[in-house]
């Protein structure tokens, strides 16, 4: 290259940086950025999942593993079920805590975190959720779209989990509801014609009773499954939509979400329950949330890798600096429920 072509280039170097400082960069898409990637299938799907929270292993009645277990749960060491021909088989009753289920909480409709920040075309700006930050407008309450996934960790992984025991029949990880498709969830008005109970729990005395779940939740860990309208420490669980109040932090406002989204998806048989006597056979329609059956882990933004949470229990206790602000206004959590199943020998 001559002594010109290199002063040449120099002079296009220079002009392209010049032109680069005065001429603006490309403007980025808000929506974009508004839809984060949470890096589900990756190696977080290891290190960012609590798996001690899977113990106790009960196999004919003897534990292994230390670890809560709910109260609810059957007591049995052997079983029998009715095999394809009517003759009962008797087997072994196996329990376990199991991962399930994935809750995705966003603010933009269609954004899908768990799915590499996808996005589906669902919704309008009416339907973009909220934080809830200002003090003297609506925003006293915060509103969020949900996704509900399948999620059969122990199947896909095939990890001891017998498939005679897998009562949902999912062996994959899959998108099983929508909220944005969902009218009940962005209005408490429909959202009560869709559930007539909570005129029965919205008095002043039906809400001090919480005082005794939050209790129960938080020192015990041990949900009251008879105060079917509380979510403990988190607020009422009625009306069964996105709109939740910002009193209590964020960890708890998205928690109190998640487990609405678990009553109300058992009110329209679309979950099951999977805990106690009944369910080990087959896994009978539950229609109002068993809150023992469940615990919550949170997955993003900040993971909850080495412990999990009741329904009610107290964020001082699990989640209060589990807030990333800006960047981590969206959350994942997933859902453990214990599972209870007769292991037939024939």
């Amino acid at each position: 290259m001559s002594m010109r072509d290199r002063r040449s280039l120099a002079t296009l170097v220079l002009l392209g940086w010049l032109v680069g400082l005065v001429l603006p960069a490309p403007a980025a898409d808000p929506l974009n950025a508004a839809c984060p990637d949470a890096q589900l299938l990756g190696p977080k799907l290891i290190t960012d999942i609590c798996w001690a929270c899977l113990f106790p292993v009960r196999i004919a009645g003897v534990p292994i593993g230390g670890g809560p277990m709910p109260s609810g749960a059957t007591k049995q060491a052997l079983c029998s079920c009715p095999a394809a021909n009517g003759i009962p088989s008797p087997g072994m009753v196996i329990s376990l805590w199991e991962p399930a289920r994935i809750v995705e909480l966003v603010r933009l409709p269609g954004c899908l975190p768990a799915l590499g920040g996808a996005r589906l075309n669902l919704g309008t700006m009416r339907t973009l959720g909220t934080p809830g930050q200002a003090e003297y407008d609506g925003s006293e309450v915060a509103f969020y779209n949900y996704h509900y996934y399948a999620f059969p960790l122990l199947v896909m992984l095939d990890l001891f989990f017998p498939d005679r025991c897998n009562s949902d029949h999912l062996t994959d990880f899959d998108v099983l509801y929508l909220s944005e498709l969902d009218p009940t969830w962005n209005n408490d008005e429909l959202a009560f014609f869709a559930n007539p109970e909570a005129a029965l729990v919205a008095h002043p005395a039906a809400q001090a009773a919480c005082l005794a779940d939050a209790a129960a939740a938080t020192t015990a860990q041990t949900p009251l499954d008879e105060l079917f309208w509380c979510a403990g420490a988190w607020g009422s669980l009625y009306p069964f939509t996105g709109i939740t109040p910002t009193l209590h932090g964020r960890p708890s406002q998205m928690s109190l979400a998640s487990a609405r989204v678990l009553a109300a998806l058992h009110r329209r048989g679309l979950a099951r329950q999977t805990m106690g006597d009944a369910a080990l056979c087959a896994a009978p329609l539950a229609p109002m949330l068993q809150k023992s059956q469940y615990r919550l882990s949170q997955f993003y933004p900040l993971p909850e890798a080495h412990a999990n949470h009741v329904i009610g229990e107290s964020e001082l206790r699990w989640g209060q600096w589990r807030n990333l602000p800006g960047v981590g206004e969206d959350h994942l959590y997933l859902i453990w429920r214990w599972h209870d199943c007769c292991l037939a020998w024939l």
